[in-house]
């Protein structure tokens, strides 16, 4: 492979083409095409999303400026439509393992905070006549753990955006960190089994203000109330139909506009302070989907089938994986006088107008682990 400073030579370097015919043989996909195989079309599709391009036939004139196999639009399309999503997902998955680091804990917790949540994408139902939603919609899902103090992805699913998330929660939780979420993962009965699983899932999740609340005890506080805190209570979460057999822990706060914030969890030992501060994190998620949509161009869905959908969409948030780490990584390698914002490394890297630090350290410096 030539020395370069483009994106594609990071993905060479980190999934060289004999790794992708491993995961191939491994589920069981024979690649059978002589010209543009599925090697060259994982290239596309993670420059496609760096580009931001809009669509196969957008891409079509530029992929041989690009350095990728040239081809016309209608076998971008085939192949994307014939490969299996399970083959970028799995992708997806190494790159996370490739990438993660551990950091030291700075908020004392026992557990490093995992915020949940989904994002979802969605276009008119004749696009996706798999994925009816309402009103003439159609969409998909990905339910996405984020940990916020390694800022890196921990686990992705996928969907149709009609499927509820607390269904799907079991997929992207870890009993290794407590979960943080919103409403949408409140379920009352999970709760029970958060507490009665081998390994206790710790978790604070907010509920909806509608929620019932049986055999209330206060907890015990020696100062009076300040700042947003209102309430924070023991008891039994929900209706007769859907009560916990468990006890749980309520903190009830109000947030910068005075709209009521109920949160439940199965931490005790925490301050309510320290309670609203952890939710606080969970903003932090939504700032990793505003960057994904605005950058990685995931809002323009290419294809129609789900392998060509959900295969655009795993391959745009291993691009958001590489290009986190290898800024993040040439941010403490690279001489302060080049330090740039992962704002400016992205821009300048799609215009191959990186400062000479940076571009050394593309061409010398990334390390990334094996997988163990």
């Amino acid at each position: 492979m030539t020395k370069s400073t483009s994106f594609q030579s990071v993905l060479q370097s980190v999934f060289p083409r004999e790794q992708l015919g491993e995961l191939l043989t491994d589920i069981g996909y024979l690649d059978t095409a002589r010209k543009f195989k599925v090697y060259d079309l994982f290239l596309f599709l993670a420059e496609a999303a760096h580009q931001k391009w809009s669509g196969y036939r957008d891409a079509e004139p530029r992929l041989a400026a690009s350095g990728l196999t040239p081809v016309d639009h209608s076998t971008l399309s085939k192949k994307a439509k014939d490969v299996p999503f399970d083959l970028f997902k799995r992708l997806l998955h190494l790159a996370i393992e490739k990438c993660s680091r551990t950091v030291k804990r700075r908020i004392g917790l026992p557990k490093e905070l995992l915020l949940v949540d989904s994002t979802q994408v969605n276009v008119g139902e004749t696009r996706l006549p798999w994925a009816p939603l309402h009103n003439q919609k159609a969409g998909v899902k990905l339910h996405v753990a984020f940990l916020p103090e390694e800022h890196r992805l921990h686990r992705v699913t996928e969907t149709i955006s009609r499927e509820h998330d607390s269904t799907h929660a079991p997929s992207v939780t870890d009993p290794d960190f407590i979960l943080v979420a919103d409403r949408a993962y409140g379920k009352h009965k999970r709760f029970d089994a958060y507490e009665e699983a081998e390994k206790r899932q710790f978790f604070v999740i907010r509920l909806r203000d509608n929620t019932c609340f049986q055999e209330v005890t206060p907890r015990e506080r020696k100062k009076p109330w300040g700042g947003s805190i209102q309430r924070d209570f023991t008891c039994r979460v929900g209706s007769s139909a859907t009560l916990t057999q468990h006890r749980f822990r309520i903190v009830h706060l109000l947030d910068p506009n005075g709209k009521p914030v109920i949160l439940a969890t199965n931490l005790h030992t925490h301050s309510p302070e320290r309670i609203a501060e952890i939710y606080r994190t969970r903003w932090q998620i939504e700032v990793l989907f505003r960057w994904v949509k605005q950058h990685l161009n995931v809002k323009n869905l290419f294809g129609t089938t789900p392998n060509a959908v959900y295969g655009q969409l795993y391959t745009a948030l291993l691009s958001y994986v590489l290009l986190q780490f290898v800024f993040k990584q040439g941010s403490q390698r690279v001489h302060p006088s080049a330090s740039l914002t992962v704002a400016q490394f992205d821009r300048l890297l799609k215009l191959n107008r990186l400062p000479v630090e940076w571009n050394l350290y593309l061409l010398h410096g990334i390390e990334f682990p094996e997988n163990g």
